[in-house]
């Protein structure tokens, strides 16, 4: 039996299930897809295809339904890429762009994506410690008390309290400021740190050598906090609809667990074998109990490198190779990948241009998110997004 034939079938199998969510069968297989043999073949095929560990029968007279096997060779064939409407792409910008800071388009991020794909939708903010310092300003706040107002190239705005014995002078404070600025531009929380310490050897900041440390402590400790990834998520109301109650346990309890879900995300997003930078775990790959029967999708959001064409369709990375940060999507194992997939990557690259302060990429590039199986044809796309004033979707939440 050609093996080609058979994967055919397996293909065509999960599309089924995927669609029906109920066992598929040799006899509707063969209506529904041009396999060119007979009922009795594809009956064959399926049942090597259980034996090899892709398919399962849950009960004697019923179809077949995909294992994590099943799915995981599935979605390793997701290779063709499809460009998403003028249409998809406006809706995606215009509920976007509405946006007043990087909080709210991450929330409207997150609200957007569960909109497209019924599922929940995580996005985290930009980490502070893949970030490089834009600005910083010491505002004196009380007698003995000063304000560090950092502002990072991700639009993440910071703030640290510094303690002083005594307040110094308006223009010996400005200088300093200025200083800092000029020096630690461009560089990491913890660059900036070693160059603030530096300066206090300065003639001119010697006074303010106890200043400087304190700035200096405060941004190593921005750097290195394990909260700097906040989470805002959206759609959790939508599994109740689609899951058991015995299942909802131990997934939300998943969902609470929010730096594993960060370090899950992280590495699908940075370690993804697609090439385009969405990573997918299935089941036990995610190594989360709660999320055995579940499937997530993440990709790496970040700044379009130097030089790229269009900011939408450039890699999603920083200056050093690694996304800032990451969105993505958690459904159930019968999820529509293709469609999550596409949504997820399409989020992302929107992420990246408004953190690039770039455009989307024109509606008739061919940079698109929508994912098909490689070889097979469908017009199946992306759904566009409702209305920014739909109340469909819940309202995106940054867990405490």
């Amino acid at each position: 039996m050609p093996q080609s034939r058979r994967m055919l079938v397996l293909r065509a199998v999960v599309e089924d299930y995927i669609r029906s969510q109920e066992p598929v069968g040799s006899g509707a297989l063969t209506k529904q897809h041009d396999l060119g043999v007979s009922s009795a073949t594809v009956r064959n095929d399926m049942a090597a295809l259980e034996d090899e560990g892709y398919l399962i029968q849950p009960h004697t007279s019923a179809g077949r339904v995909p294992t994590e096997k099943g799915y995981r060779y599935f979605v390793d064939r997701l290779a063709t890429v499809v460009p998403l409407s003028r249409a998809q792409r406006r809706g995606i910008d215009s509920f976007l762009s509405g946006s007043a800071s990087l909080q709210d388009t991450l929330q409207r991020a997150a609200r957007l994506l569960a909109q497209i794909t019924g599922q929940v939708a995580v996005v985290a903010a930009p980490s502070l410690s893949r970030a490089t310092l834009r600005h910083v300003e010491l505002v004196p706040v009380a007698m003995s008390t000063l304000l560090a107002v950092v502002i990072t190239d991700t639009g993440r705005v910071a703030q640290h309290t510094l303690s002083v014995a005594e307040m110094p002078a308006t223009r010996d404070l400005n200088d300093f400021t200025d200083a800092i600025n000029a020096g630690c531009a461009g560089s990491s929380l913890s660059a900036a740190a070693h160059r603030v310490r530096a300066l206090a050897a300065d003639m001119r900041f010697r006074e303010l050598a106890p200043l400087a440390e304190s700035l200096a402590r405060a941004f190593t400790s921005m750097s290195d906090d394990e909260r700097a990834n906040e989470l805002y998520m959206s759609g959790a109301s939508r599994l109740a609809h689609q899951r058991t109650v015995a299942d909802l346990a131990p997934l939300f309890d998943a969902l609470e667990e929010q730096v594993v879900l960060m370090k899950l995300m992280s590495a699908l997003s940075e370690e993804s074998p697609r090439g385009d930078g969405v990573g997918v775990a299935i089941g036990s790959e995610t190594h989360t109990p709660g999320l055995m029967h579940a499937a997530v999708v993440s990709s790496g959001y970040g700044h379009a490198e130097p030089g790229a064409p269009d900011v939408a369709s450039a890699p999603v990375r920083n200056a050093a190779g690694d996304p800032v940060a990451f969105v993505g999507s958690i459904g159930p194992t019968h999820m529509d990948y293709a469609a999550t997939i596409s949504a997820v990557r399409a989020v992302a690259r929107y992420l990246t241009a408004f953190l690039g302060g770039g455009e989307p990429a024109d509606a008739d590039g061919d940079d698109g998110a929508d994912v098909e199986a490689s070889g097979a044809s469908s017009d199946r796309e992306v759904r566009g997004p409702c209305a920014p004033g739909d109340d469909r979707p819940s309202a995106g939440v940054r867990p405490a």
